[in-house]
């Protein structure tokens, strides 16, 4: 199926309420989702499909505790590569989505090549994740580390209430 992708400003307040309401809970039923946003659950259910096909809706997701994992770092590393073809970001690129401490990693501009988010154990869990995993990967110049300390905000996505 091809996917839509929606443009800016095609979002009416409608739309907008229901993208409020699931992002804070994607598991409401369509009865309980409409009653929410003031419609009947047939057109809620209607408009929901749409913004899924439309790819607005990407997809659900349960957001998971990661220190009931054991994962109770938060590492944020800045990865800078030597080189810059297409090639070799493809490849990189394609191996951050194989490593499993991987929780987000994003193509940056500036010093840096890449802003990559890892969970792990502890500091020799993170040893052993640079040793056994990125370094690893070829064609990488420099790193640089920073530990999170705490959380502040942790969401997924931007209310569609609050921006637009």
């Amino acid at each position: 199926m091809t996917v839509r992708r929606r443009r800016d400003g095609d979002l009416d307040s409608v739309d907008r309420r229901i993208l409020s309401v699931l992002r804070d809970d994607g598991r409401l039923t369509i009865n309980d989702l409409a009653e929410r946003v003031g419609l009947s659950p047939s057109p809620c259910w209607s408009r929901v499909r749409r913004l899924e096909a439309s790819g607005v809706i990407e997809r659900y997701a349960a957001l998971i505790d990661h220190a009931a994992l054991g994962l109770r770092d938060i590492v944020f590393v800045e990865i800078m590569l030597e080189k810059h073809d297409e090639k070799v970001l493809d490849r990189f690129s394609e191996a951050l989505q194989r490593i499993p401490e991987v929780i987000e990693a994003n193509l940056v501009s500036g010093e840096y090549d890449y802003l990559v988010k890892v969970a792990v154990a502890d500091t020799a869990d993170y040893e052993r994740f640079l040793r056994e995993r990125l370094y690893k990967l070829e064609g990488i110049r420099h790193t640089r580390s920073t530990f999170s300390i705490r959380a502040i905000k942790r969401t997924t996505s931007v209310d569609p209430l609050q921006v637009g």
